[in-house]
């Protein structure tokens, strides 16, 4: 075990490397800790991996995981969580815009002050475009509804966390961008933000694009049904279902009435057939049994599963 596990995940970052690591050596090493910095290559086609190398071999801090494709950061980070010693376990990012003179605070936060994580704020950003300061504001607007995270900048890659955090949360697809949820619904609750200095980008472009907020908000909706129907999908698609159905029910109920009663004064009109509400009625109660029956499909899934009592217990004895 180490102190402090320091985790940048990277994906073509060669030139801004050696700056990073001489950095994050300086301000560490000034803390008097055990600590060990560990870079996830997420398949590099330039010569990230080289100058990981040869700092590797000029440090013995430094570590490193080695992708043979660009598989995204999430796989990266879980990785560099799975190898993580530390106590404590600080992610950033490897284009020089997380500043490594924020670590020795977000080390404080997490040992002096309790917080199971600290995640970090852009406050004042430096790329305040207009196509990304607006979606991104959309964005976490929305994520703090959903998650009931009072945090402004959720996807900040320069974040702190106690080490039972990471080694009890699973970060799959791109779920990245909502660690702090994942770690609120594993039942770590002690989580805040700090405001955070944002540098630059000194070299290399953006591996983000616009399509970012449109995946985030689909992985938003993805993680938020998994995390609260994902062991009872009874309990969403047999609710609506069943309500459709009933609708749908009776509706249907209703316009055979209607025909009934036009029929006792003998008023002869068109057919029920060519009621428009007819075939809505119809296709409620349709809808509403397939989604009651893949709520039941769900279910049989759940139950046969080997991880349906995956629990995470704190103490035993």
């Amino acid at each position: 075990m180490v102190e402090l596990s320091v985790i940048v995940p990277l994906y073509n970052e060669a030139e801004s490397l050696q700056k990073l690591h001489s950095w994050v050596s300086r301000v560490v090493s000034s803390m008097g800790i055990d600590w060990e910095l560990w870079f996830v290559n997420d398949g590099s086609t330039d010569d990230s991996q080289a100058v990981i190398d040869s700092l590797r071999q000029a440090d013995s801090h430094v570590h490193t995981i080695q992708f043979r494709h660009n598989y995204g950061k999430s796989p990266a980070l879980y990785c560099g969580f799975e190898a993580a010693r530390g106590n404590v376990v600080i992610t950033m990012d490897a284009d020089l815009q997380d500043d490594p003179d924020e670590i020795p605070e977000l080390y404080r936060m997490i040992t002096e002050d309790g917080y199971d994580l600290v995640s970090g704020w852009k406050k004042h950003r430096l790329d305040n475009t207009l196509t990304k300061n607006l979606p991104s504001k959309l964005y976490n607007a929305t994520a703090r509804a959903i998650t009931g995270l009072k945090l402004h900048d959720m996807n900040c890659g320069l974040k702190a966390y106690r080490a039972d955090v990471v080694k009890n949360i699973e970060v799959f697809g791109e779920m990245h961008r909502y660690i702090p949820y994942l770690a609120k619904n594993a039942g770590f609750t002690k989580i805040t933000e700090k405001v955070v200095n944002h540098r630059k980008r000194e070299f290399g472009s953006s591996k983000f694009g616009l399509n970012r907020f449109v995946n985030g908000y689909l992985d938003l909706l993805t993680l938020w049904f998994l995390l609260k129907f994902g062991k009872q999908p009874m309990h969403f698609f047999g609710l609506i279902g069943s309500l459709m159905f009933l609708f749908g029910l009776g509706a249907i109920t209703v316009v055979g009435v209607q025909k009934i009663i036009a029929l006792h004064h003998h008023e002869f009109g068109m057919l029920v057939a060519d009621n428009a509400y007819f075939h809505l009625s119809i296709l409620a109660m349709i809808l509403g049994t397939l989604l009651f029956v893949t709520g039941f499909l769900a279910e049989l899934i759940i139950r046969n599963s080997p991880e349906r009592n995956n629990y995470q217990i704190v103490k035993q004895g």
